[in-house]
């Protein structure tokens, strides 16, 4: 390749501690302040984790999947930055500062396996605007990349890891709870693809692990503050249903999220945890893909599949 092309990871973005989250959940309600009720919960959960470190993890993934490209197709081929939606380091900033290094072509990777274009609009205006910044500019989102090599073999990893920690439950008793953040109904109505790729995602890691029918679940969790019907079952409807099967251990294993951040932090860990505790049940979680070795192949396999024309196997 001659001149460098930009990737840029995309995420939501985050508070990293309790007095960033006013100014955090005002970007996300779009300027307006959020219910006094909604910020003093959302600062509580940032207290009892101590802090997100979502953007941390993220300028890490940056940096590794920067120097995997480089070794695979030359240093200078590729510069690889971090933009967030609502939080610093903005997205408008990060495409900003790749067309002042000189980069005419870039390429947008959610960091979130599945995709709808419909379901995470805000990146794809993110990058409509850029676009209308920089006349000449060539920038694009990737596609899903729910199935992937490297990323149902660095779930299935992590999986494997967890499950040989802990002993069998009942015979019949699912154990293994795959998650992915729940969305509105009517959302959802309007994209059903998207639930497709969740499924597949799942479907794959099955598949590869020749997990057993009963073994396992599939449930939604962090369902947001709203009078909207919110898809179901939740993760905290399904842990009474096992704890009365007799199960002892559950592993949540998510399929959407690729870092810790306080949809893991908080809502597994703690909120879920505390309620499996309730009703005699061990919960556990699998180590998030975070930066390891596979999650960084994963996305790489996605710029090649993108820019470079390799289709993984």
């Amino acid at each position: 390749m001659g001149s460098t092309t930009g990737i840029l990871l995309l995420t939501f973005g985050s508070a990293v501690t309790a007095e960033q989250v006013p100014a955090y959940l005002r970007s996300v309600r779009g300027g307006s302040d959020a219910d006094p009720e909604l910020t003093a919960e959302f600062e509580r959960r940032f207290r009892r984790i101590g802090h997100s470190p979502l953007l941390e993890i993220t300028a890490q993934q940056a940096a590794a999947l920067d120097r995997l490209l480089a070794e695979r197709h030359g240093a200078g081929a590729f510069s690889v930055s971090v933009g967030m939606q609502h939080s610093a380091p903005w997205i408008a900033d990060a495409a900003d500062a790749m067309v002042a290094a000189g980069i005419t072509t870039i390429l947008g990777i959610v960091l979130a396996p599945q995709y709808s274009r419909l379901i995470l609009s805000g990146y794809q205006r993110e990058i409509d605007r850029a676009r209308s910044r920089h006349p000449g500019l060539e920038i694009a989102v990737a596609g899903a990349w729910h199935t992937m090599p490297g990323w149902i073999e660095g779930l299935s990893d992590r999986i494997t890891e967890a499950l040989a920690e802990a002993p069998a439950g009942p015979p019949g008793t699912a154990t293994l709870i795959f998650t992915a953040h729940s969305l509105p109904r009517s959302v959802v109505d309007r994209d059903p693809g998207y639930l497709d790729q969740l499924h597949e995602t799942v479907g794959a890691v099955v598949d590869r692990l020749r997990l057993p029918a009963g073994s396992w679940r599939f449930g939604w969790q962090s369902a947001g503050h709203s009078p909207a019907e919110w898809l179901k079952p939740d993760l905290l409807d399904i842990l009474p249903e096992l704890a009365a099967a007799g199960a002892k251990e559950v592993l949540v294993a998510p399929v959407q999220f690729v870092s810790d951040h306080l949809e893991t932090l908080y809502d597994i860990d703690v909120a879920a945890g505390e309620q499996a505790a309730e009703h005699g049940i061990r919960l556990r979680r699998i180590a998030m893909p975070n930066a390891s070795p596979a999650m960084i192949r994963g996305l790489a396999e996605v710029v090649e599949r993108e820019l470079v024309g390799t289709v993984p196997g």
